[in-house]
């Protein structure tokens, strides 16, 4: 017996070996995602032991007397089961729709959601809002719960139940969100949104993303084979998802270069992006004073919509949506807010040490003069007002009063932040920890790539 496991395991790190020496990076994904889920997941083990086919059978015949149809019955009825259903509240919506596409069959539920000041604007009110409901098998509602964010650290509870009287009463409550880590990757066929969507991750990881990497990675010129991966929060309540959090690490691999970003803060400090040596990736400028956007008309000559000429164009017209929000690109304060010739409504900002930015065509105007704006906050929003053939946001830099690419502005620009001694050994202990984690996101999209 002792020499049969002895060969069998003989076999077992034999096959081991070679699939290691010639699947490495399956292998590698495949142990790092047993790390990465330990305690939580299921996995087979291969048994040393004897084989089971050979292990002697025995047959055992008894005879089973089944209930009668009627304690059948009865034992039914005496355990009556709930069903579970979703849906978003349509704009459309009156309480009999929205609980007939719940399958809920309830004049009564239907009435309250209708009359109840609590209730009504909660439900009703609100589209876009995801309604669970609990119903009885005869589709008469119990429970029903809706959601939504109070603040970035709570959210708030609707119930509404049904009473032993069988009336019904509603309360909000009040509970803290709760973060935990997702993880996501791609490649890039065509555009980083459409590689984004694919991977399902959301568009304020990719706006974060963008962000990390602005200063090294062109967005706009991506290859094909350019991939990333990603380790974000999200807040949930109940376990539903409520918002995106923070990125909290990521990889980029972009021609051929491998770039890598974590999410650290020092005691005392404000927190920030560091590559995984501990070198600080923050810059004074954000890339864009968008979030999702694409570029019309660069920094360079262009023939000009409405003249008919050729003219040096001395910012980035991005284009948007009408309403879309605008943000500033660094900390500083607003000197101008007001209509400017063609350029319509017109935001700028000073940056101190001679740097100023402007943003025009807007068709609202968020701040005042003399308001203190900080990195990445909203000021306005995109429109076409002034000389416009459409909405747009036409966006400048300027050093000294002369206008400069701010895609290479913000890549000049770096704010660094340098690891003090005492945070270095929880910085080398976090960036092990999301280095395995990013490599377990990348194996798996590189897999899934190769199907």
């Amino acid at each position: 017996m002792k020499q049969t496991w002895l060969t069998a395991g003989e076999r077992i790190l034999a096959r081991a070996g070679h699939a290691l020496e010639h699947h490495p990076r399956q292998v590698t994904a495949l142990v790092a995602a047993l790390l990465l889920t330990a305690g939580g997941g299921a996995f087979a083990v291969a048994s040393l032991g004897p084989d089971p086919s050979l292990l002697p059978v025995r047959e055992v015949l008894e005879t089973v007397q089944p209930l009668s149809l009627q304690e059948q019955a009865e034992a039914l009825d005496a355990h009556r089961f709930s069903l579970f259903t979703n849906e978003a509240v349509r704009s459309s919506d009156t309480a009999e729709s929205l609980l007939a596409r719940l399958g809920v069959n309830d004049p009564a539920a239907a009435d309250f959601l209708r009359q109840d000041p609590i209730a009504r604007p909660q439900v009703l009110g609100t589209p876009g809002r995801l309604v669970v409901v609990e119903a009885d098998d005869g589709r008469s509602l119990l429970r029903l719960t809706v959601r939504w964010a109070a603040d970035e650290a709570s959210f708030k509870r609707l119930v509404v139940e049904r009473q032993p009287s069988g009336s019904f009463a509603s309360r909000i409550e009040t509970a803290p969100l709760v973060a935990s880590l997702r993880v996501g990757s791609g490649s890039i066929r065509n555009t980083l949104f459409q590689a984004v969507d694919e991977a399902g991750i959301p568009d304020a990881v990719t706006n974060q993303l963008v962000d990390i990497f602005s200063g090294d990675v062109d967005f706009h010129r991506l290859r094909g084979g350019d991939r990333f991966a990603v380790v974000y929060e999200t807040l949930e309540a109940d376990g539903e998802p409520m918002r995106t959090g923070r990125v909290v690490s990521a990889q980029f691999v972009n021609a051929g270069r491998q770039l890598e970003a974590l999410w650290f803060q020092q005691p005392g400090q404000r927190g920030g992006y560091f590559d995984f040596q501990g070198h600080s990736l923050e810059r004074t400028f954000l890339a864009s004073p968008m979030e999702v956007t694409r570029i019309t008309s660069g920094f360079s000559m262009r023939f000009h919509p409405i003249h008919h000429t050729w003219r040096a164009h001395t910012g980035v017209d991005y284009g948007a949506p009408s309403g879309a929000p605008v943000r500033t690109i660094g900390d500083g304060q607003v000197q101008f807010t007001g209509v400017q010739n063609g350029y319509g409504n017109v935001i700028e900002v000073d940056h101190g040490k001679g740097n100023t930015t402007l943003y025009a065509h807007l068709s609202r105007i968020d701040v005042r003069r003399g308001d203190v704006v900080q990195r990445g906050q909203r000021i306005g929003a995109v429109g076409s007002t002034g000389w416009a053939t459409g909405p747009h946001l036409h966006f400048e830099f300027k050093e000294q009063g002369v206008q400069r690419d701010p895609l290479e502005v913000a890549r000049r620009h770096v704010a660094p932040v340098e690891l003090t001694a005492q945070a270095r050994p929880q910085f080398d202990r976090v960036a092990n920890a999301m280095r395995t984690q990013l490599a377990v996101a990348a194996s798996a999209n590189m897999l899934a790539s190769a199907r």
